[in-house]
This record gives C-alpha cells, structure tokens and sequence, in this order.
C-alpha cells in the first residue's frame, strides 16, 4: 500500500440549490497514478479545482501529508507543492525552453555588485532536469512555440518535478497529441510517479487510464461511482460505472 499523499473526506460542492459534488471521499498515495473519470458534468472539473484552489469546497475535508489542508488560491496550493498542468499548459510560447523552466525563479549572480542572470548555471540545470527524464530538446534556447506539444508537455512536468512538486493534477493532457506523443507523455506520468510523486489524470480516453494508472477513480452525479484497482477491473465494468447501465442496458450497474 502507497503512503497516503491527500485524502479526500465528504467532499461537497452547492451551487445555490445545485449539488456539484454529494460526498467525494477517496485517497492518493505517494507515487500514485489515480485516472480520474467520468461523464460531462459529473463533478471532475469542479473537484480539481477544489483540490488546487481554485474554489472552495461547501464542506468536507482534506488531508495532505496528515495535514489538514486547505488552500484558497491556486498560488496556496503551488505553495503546497500541488498543482494543476491543462490541456493549453502555462508555457510563454515566445520564450525560450530555459526561461520557461526558470520562470520566476531565475538564478543570477553579481558583477561588481550589479546582479545579472546566471544564464550558464540555469542552461545547465535545466538541460540535466530534462535529459534525467529522457527528454530531447533541440536546443534550449529555442523557442517554445517551435517545439511539439509533447515536449511542451514534457517541460511543463518535469518543471514541476524539479521545483518541489508533490502532487500534479493533469486535465486532459493528450487530448491534442499524436499516438507517438502521447506515448512519450505516459512514460514521462510514470517517471513522474517513480520519484513519490501522486498523479491525478482526467482523461476521457479509456485505453490511456488502463495503461498509466493504478487506480480508477469514477464519479457519476457528483459522488463516487466506483473506486477500483486497474489490474482487477476491465474497461467494459468502469464504462458501466461511468454510465449507470450494464452494457446490455438491463439496468444499473452495481456499486
């Protein structure tokens, strides 16, 4: 059993007379890949942003590193070593590979007391960052905008690994790649989660769940629908968790 990184307890979300979230309750460990499913509109969305900050859960509780934990703004919860990479990312496309990775954490040294960037000691950095992940980046100094989605991706991450992260929330991360690209970008999760690292993925892609993931989290209507192990479950028992019926539309699934 993974050491539990976030635990999520009773976890409700009202808007006016609208129950977003009726009761979310499930954990991450450390080094954790938990897929995150579920129809449009189950509450997916609406719990990542509760974990990163972005809105504030109507009640319940969560537990980070067995601490109670609450951040009312996606800046609190970076702080916290949680954060959450989109679909569009958060690169500056015209700036290059080196001032993304740095950014708003640039190295500089002085010159006769007048500091000026370290742009040696941060091209080195951040070279070594990307190749320990097995990155290959042209040059980086290049441009982001020249670069391929995934290796985007694969910035953003490791990023994210080398400045302390603890728990990376991914919405929809392949949904613009190629099958190669997206290849590259589960291997990049599991490196990820090697290092202790806790990943959430959201995706709506099947395939990708069960073959990055350890676990299979559903959310069907604002509550947990299922909650099981990848290795003992099968994608035709998490589409009926997902939809309520059984393949056959004899019923609802069980629960």
């Amino acid at each position: 059993m993974n050491e539990k990184l976030l635990v999520l307890d009773n976890i409700r979300m009202n808007y006016g007379a609208i129950e977003a979230l009726k009761g979310i309750s499930f954990s991450i460990g450390k080094g954790e890949v938990v897929a995150l499913l579920g129809d449009n509109g189950a509450g997916k969305s609406t719990l990542v942003k509760i974990i990163s900050g972005g809105q504030q859960a109507t009640s319940g509780r969560m537990i980070f590193e067995g601490k109670e934990y609450q951040a009312k703004t996606p800046a609190e919860a970076k702080a916290h070593g949680i954060e959450t990479v989109y679909q569009d990312l958060s690169l500056c496309t015209n700036v290059d590979v080196v001032g993304n990775f740095f950014m708003g954490r640039e190295l500089t040294r002085k010159i006769a007391g007048i500091p000026f960037l370290n742009e040696r000691a941060m091209e080195e950095i951040t070279s070594k960052a990307l190749a320990s992940a097995g990155t290959r980046i042209p040059s980086m100094r290049g441009k982001v905008e020249h670069l391929s989605g995934g290796q985007r991706q694969a910035i953003e991450l490791n990023r994210f690994v080398h400045w302390g992260g603890k728990l990376v929330l991914l919405d929809e991360p392949f949904a613009a790649l190629g099958v190669e690209q997206t290849r590259r970008g589960l291997d990049m999760i599991r490196h990820v989660a090697s290092q202790g690292i806790g990943v959430v993925i959201i995706t709506h892609i099947m395939q990708q769940a069960f073959q990055v993931a350890d676990r299979i989290v559903v959310i069907r209507h604002g509550v947990v629908a299922g909650d099981v192990e990848c290795s003992k479950t099968s994608p035709d028992a998490v589409i009926e968790m997902i939809t309520g019926q059984t393949l056959a539309g004899a019923g609802p699934a069980s629960e």
